[in-house]
């Protein structure tokens, strides 16, 4: 009971902190199906040593050690009252800005990050306390690149700009009415989707602790289980995606690995039939398809002839039927208010290329634009380690029974 009490009276003092903000989104609370909310959160932590860079090799001379970013955040979830609270319980997504420090600035520099992400409820622990998960996906900007002159300690950052991915999970403790107090752990990860050399990424383990404002919560709102939606219709939808982008190329020569002096086009298609099980899952297979220019680049010179002639080396490219590959991989897809996360491992089955072998590995962030068409921004892996491009593209879903859920 005394923690209970004290936890209320935090809350208090927090929200007559921030009670100017309300006025921003004064509305009746009885009127509306969305609930808005502000946060602030802060994420101490540390950089994964998964490079030399972090091992000593940089301007400094140190170790990787503590890493810090702050946040600040705007979102909505659906009021208790609306269907999609049923659907997905605890939902919530927004736009968020964050700054990243890694203790590298001269090499590094200190990154902003903007992006979309999106959170819900995994479990709850008691009336007061809920067990959620929440992603953060989009741009970071503010990075000092690479640079054979100016910046060669960095070997792990090519680009001024790079994607920015974060995946947690926190404890949300209701304060008030207004507070909730959030406590957990991240993982985010800096990478340019091999657009640009080099690309080992920046990699951080991070605490997780904020504070949320919600302008317009009623905690006595009627249950979402006194709800009634319609029964989900088992069936099969097919997506077919086409996407494009670029890549670098890197070779190993001796022992050496050398960038490839050139961007590479790629190109493809997903054809997806995908059975869905419920409001929130489907799985199936898709047909893969892709022409990639990169594919089984080779050194013309020796490695002795490359080392004497300060890497200049000439690369030969072959015919274009090595360049092109057909797949299958086994999907699985997890369907959110606005977005869908697609996963997939799957193997070329038809190709001539050898660096066309073995596995590849599929993430796909699915942004709806209307009920049958999204966007779709996602990375292929190959073998679980090496990386291979980015999946730019739009895409178009047939035969899509999904029941049509009122927002309010």
């Amino acid at each position: 009971m005394m923690g209970i009490r004290w936890m209320r009276r935090f809350g208090m003092l927090i929200g007559i902190f921030l009670m100017p903000m309300s006025f921003l989104f004064a509305v009746p609370a009885d009127s509306l199906s969305r609930i808005k909310f502000f946060s602030f959160e802060e994420q101490p932590g540390f950089v994964f040593k998964s490079n030399k860079f972090y091992k000593r090799d940089n301007l400094a001379m140190k170790n990787a050690g503590f890493a810090n970013a702050v946040h600040l955040k705007y979102g909505f979830q659906f009021a208790p009252h609306t269907s999609m609270a049923k659907i997905f319980p605890g939902s919530y997504q927004g736009i968020g800005l964050g700054y990243h420090t890694f203790g590298f600035k001269e090499e590094l520099g200190n990154p902003s990050s903007i992006y979309i992400f999106h959170g819900a409820r995994i479990g709850t622990v008691s009336p007061l306390v809920t067990f959620n998960y929440e992603w953060n996906f989009g741009l970071s900007f503010g990075w000092h690149p690479y640079d054979a002159r100016t910046n060669i300690y960095n070997t792990v950052i090519g680009s001024k700009v790079n994607a920015y991915m974060n995946i947690g999970a926190y404890l949300a403790w209701t304060l008030s009415r207004h507070i909730d107090l959030n406590t957990g752990f991240a993982l985010t990860h800096f990478s340019n989707g091999n657009t640009k050399f080099p690309n080992a990424g920046v990699n951080t383990g991070a605490l997780k602790v904020g504070v949320s404002y919600f302008f317009n919560r009623n905690l006595g709102m009627k249950s979402q289980a006194a709800i009634d939606i319609p029964d989900f219709p088992r069936h099969f939808s097919y997506d077919l995606f086409l996407f494009g982008s670029f890549r670098r190329k890197g070779i190993f020569i001796g022992n050496d690995h050398v960038a490839v002096p050139k961007k590479f086009a790629v190109a493809g298609f997903n054809f997806s039939p995908m059975y869905n099980w419920s409001y929130r899952f489907k799985t199936g297979f898709s047909v893969d398809g892709v022409y990639d220019a990169s594919t089984d680049t080779y050194a013309l010179d020796s490695a002795v002839g490359a080392k004497s002639s300060g890497y200049s080396t000439q690369f030969g490219y072959p015919p274009f039927s090595h360049k092109i590959a057909l797949g299958l991989s086994g999907r699985m897809e997890y369907v959110m208010p606005y977005f869908s996360i697609n996963l997939g491992i799957g193997a070329n089955v038809l190709h001539k290329g050898k660096d066309l072998k073995g596995l590849y590995q599929v993430l796909a962030l699915k942004v709806n634009m209307s009920r049958d068409t999204y966007l779709n921004v996602g990375y292929n892996l190959q073998n679980f380690k090496d990386p291979n491009y980015l999946m730019l593209g739009i895409g178009y879903r047939f035969h899509n029974l999904y029941p049509k859920i009122r927002k309010d």
